[in-house]
């Protein structure tokens, strides 16, 4: 569905401080480079800044530092000056989605499967080949995708919308206005076996997923259920896609991670904490609010103080990374003979 919005109609609904004819109409949001005079673009990053006096956009999003900057465009068009174009941009896309995006009519389609048991709201969607188990509540205006899995007793909380091929497993909540992408796992099992004589003994996972609300979860993205405790994503959380969540991990309020992060068992991570994509936290250790992780980076420890942790060994080519490789192994021993020949000076 295309649609077309006047300024007028973004800025009354976002606000801001505008110049330009409040008639002009766009039909698209678009990066700098390659707008036209239907598309409305922002400036956020400085990297971009000497794209904006090029740029044919017919609207763009500032800072009031670049604002003179914006109305002096070749190109004219339309302004609008707010103190963070970012996060304007992010509500901007949000008004665009919720016009060109239909809603999911209510009910429950032919082909779903719902335990008599369970209760679904009647403003709520079922769609198609959904399995929704016994005792299992789905809130008001959720929206179950299509060969979604709602395990016995969950709970789904109200405008939270599950993508097709979701699964929840049984005992496990997800809290109100959150999303999950396609093929997330809520509940299976976490890893736990006992070793006994040379073979693995399960140990059966009888917690659940505690999930709170405003959490968005992304594609084929796994939170395993606790061993004994729940396992818990705290209100806020937003987790990218291919991430794993292990057993009785705790993650804080608004505790954000990119793709491919690793979180082992145990784990506790503070409120306001950033993982960056592909980075390892090993179980049982905690992150105090607060800590921002680089990308890549294995936590071996515990970090109490917030801040910026980074822990990646520099790429190179490939036969001097074989012999910075090579030296590393010695760093022991090197180390012995310096304290050695220290002692020797004193």
């Amino acid at each position: 569905m295309t649609i077309s919005l006047t300024l007028a109609d973004i800025t009354a609904q976002l606000g801001g401080d505008v110049t330009g004819d409040p008639t002009m109409r766009f039909d698209r949001i678009g990066p700098l480079s390659g707008a036209t005079a239907s598309t409305v673009s922002f400036l956020s990053n400085p990297r971009y800044r000497s794209q904006l006096a090029e740029s044919a956009a017919g609207c763009v999003i500032v800072a009031p530092a670049q604002a003179d900057e914006a109305r002096a465009r070749p190109a004219g068009g339309a302004v609008i000056v707010t103190p963070d174009p970012y996060l304007y941009f992010a509500r901007l896309t949000q008004l665009w989605a919720r016009l060109t995006r239909p809603r999911e009519a209510a009910g429950v389609h032919a082909s779903a499967v719902v335990d008599a048991t369970a209760q679904v709201h009647a403003s709520a969607h079922v769609g198609p080949m959904a399995c929704i188990g016994p005792g299992a509540v789905v809130g008001e205006g959720a929206v179950i995708g299509a060969q979604t899995v709602i395990g016995r007793d969950v709970r789904i909380g109200s405008q939270t919308r599950l993508a097709p091929r979701v699964v929840v497993g049984d005992g496990c909540s997800v809290g109100d206005r959150c999303i999950l992408h396609s093929g997330v796992v809520i509940g299976a099992d976490g890893f736990g076996f006992a070793p006994t004589e040379g073979r693995w003994e399960k140990i059966e996972q009888l917690g659940a997923v505690r999930i709170g609300h405003d959490v968005e979860i992304g594609a084929n993205t796994c939170i395993d259920r606790g061993a004994l405790d729940d396992t818990v994503l705290e209100d806020g959380v937003k987790l990218d896609n291919l991430i794993q969540i292990g057993h009785n991990v705790h993650v804080g309020r608004h505790t954000a991670m990119a793709g491919c992060v690793g979180v082992a068992g145990s784990a506790r991570i503070g409120a306001g904490c950033t993982v960056g994509g592909g980075a390892i936290i090993l179980g049982h250790l905690q992150l105090a609010d607060g800590v921002h992780v680089s990308a890549a980076t294995v936590v071996t420890r515990s970090i109490l103080k917030p801040g910026q942790y980074s822990g990646v060994f520099p790429f190179d080519d490939n036969a001097a990374w074989e012999k910075n490789a090579a030296t590393l192994r010695h760093l022991h021993t090197l180390r012995d003979r310096v304290r050695a020949l220290e002692k020797k000076n004193v």
